[in-house]
């Protein structure tokens, strides 16, 4: 968002005008006071534990062209123009309504899920990358403060737009929707994840299918044909509905064949020639999140030629499922996040890479499962063991569930409580032998990558 001016500035916030400066806008936006850049506008939040109208006045004389503050306080820099409103962060979801409606026309693709949200906005970036200008949401900026952000981040030049939106209590999806106005929405899985603060998958679901009651009937919603809930999706929505995966579906993968660096299919879009996908990571579920993103590229006028470079080039975030081959060992990383769904996805898929002789896991806290979470991570336990793993090593002793993990595999395979990442490897280190494969997953709080750095420092890119 660049080349606004700052009557337009002060319109779209509903704000007042306490000084009007000289500069011109041409950066974007920015909540973060250490990322100015001349030119930009600094949008001062607030939270429990800070207070961005502190940082206002440093901003403009770092050459920020316009303030948004709740409170004025500090000596500001005579170019800098002063926007006073009520409240900052609905002064920039109401900043980021605005922009959106001026980029139409637009192709906006609504993505929200239980797991497999950021892997399926890659690979739609990707393949929609190979038609148009497009931009996906950065990092997990996918809630209240992440989405407005990665509207404001769009040109007027942009033409397609991939926005995952994440939720963890009823009605978060609901102004996200107002705000990135989707023509195509994608459920990736509803599953487990939330049961804390949502009670149960139903009450899940009806929050997740916010995004398919807020689509136009000209639009299309994409789910999996396979997921538990892939009756109830139609019934929330009146736009086109597209399972994929099922084996009548319009968009569906043939003759799947994984390794450890990625799985090979053919890709058959009902009316369209089939062609062969190359895609660069492991696992039935991968596969799923690429049929999703295949069919959005194929409603938006991508070709199957298009959709298969775009997949078979996509390059995933980090921590999802990278498979790296170090001192004789096949390190499986996962550990951006965890829940029910994708810690047995990951486990299934590690399980099921060829020529690997054991397998060891290496597994931290599923969170926000409320009074399910001791059986979830007990679930863990048994299902590493019916699937051959050679060891299971849990870390966190602080919490209650990865001790009944522990417990529940221990039955029938070694299996070790540790508290930290150097306890981990010391552990793993009496446990490996040259060959195995090694699966690191957890939920984003475990911080399971720094066992991997303790194991293998090389592999820390801080190193």
């Amino acid at each position: 968002m660049t080349h606004l001016s700052t009557s337009e500035l002060i319109a779209a916030t509903a704000g007042k005008a306490v000084a009007m400066g000289d500069r011109a806008i041409t950066a974007g936006l920015t909540t973060d006071s250490r990322a100015i850049t001349p030119g930009c506008i600094f949008l001062a939040l607030c939270g429990e534990r800070f207070d961005g109208n502190t940082f206002a006045a440093d901003a403009s004389q770092k050459g920020a062209a316009a303030v948004v503050v709740s409170r004025v306080e500090g000596e500001f820099a005579p170019g800098c123009t002063i926007v006073q409103v009520e409240d900052t962060l609905a002064a920039l979801q109401s900043l980021a309504t605005w922009w959106r409606g001026l980029l139409e026309p637009l192709h906006v693709v609504g993505l929200t899920g239980s797991s497999g949200k950021t892997s399926t906005k890659d690979m739609c970036l990707s393949v929609l990358s190979q038609k148009y200008k497009a931009l996906a949401t950065k990092g997990n900026l996918n809630n209240h403060i992440g989405v407005p952000l990665s509207i404001l981040s769009a040109e007027k030049d942009t033409e397609a737009a991939i926005w995952e939106m994440g939720m963890n209590h009823a009605g978060e999806i609901a102004p996200l929707c107002t705000m990135t106005q989707p023509h195509i929405g994608i459920i990736t899985t509803i599953g487990s994840a939330h049961l804390e603060y949502l009670g149960t998958r139903e009450a899940i679901a009806e929050e997740k299918c916010t995004v398919a009651r807020a689509l136009p009937a000209s639009g299309y919603m994409i789910y999996p044909a396979l997921d538990d809930f892939a009756d109830y999706i139609p019934t929330q929505t009146a736009a086109t509905c597209i399972p994929v995966g099922g084996c009548s579906s319009p968009v569906r993968a043939l003759n799947p064949r994984s390794t450890a660096t990625g799985t090979t299919y053919t890709l058959h879009i009902e009316g369209e020639e089939e062609v062969v996908v190359n895609l660069p990571v492991p696992g039935a579920h991968m596969v799923s999140n690429s049929l999703l993103a295949a069919a959005a590229g194929w409603k938006l006028g991508c070709t199957p030629a298009q959709i298969a470079a775009g997949l078979s080039a996509s390059a995933l975030t980090h921590g999802r499922l990278a498979c790296k081959e170090i001192e004789g060992y096949t390190v499986v990383d996962d550990t951006y996040n965890a829940n029910p769904e994708s810690m047995k996805a990951a486990l299934e898929t590690v399980a099921a890479l060829r020529g690997q002789q054991r397998h060891i896991a290496v597994l931290g806290k599923m969170g926000e499962l409320g009074e399910g979470g001791i059986a979830a991570h007990a679930d863990m336990g048994w299902c590493a063991a019916s699937l051959g793993y050679a060891a299971v090593v849990v870390v966190g002793p602080e919490c209650p569930e990865t001790l009944a993990l522990c417990q529940a595999a221990a039955e029938s395979i070694p299996a070790m409580l540790v508290g930290t990442p150097a306890e981990a490897a010391a552990a793993l280190r009496a446990l490996m032998q040259p060959g195995d494969a090694l699966l690191f997953k957890g939920s984003r709080s475990a911080g399971m990558e720094r066992c991997i750095y303790e194991l293998f420092p090389t592999l820390n890119p801080k190193a």
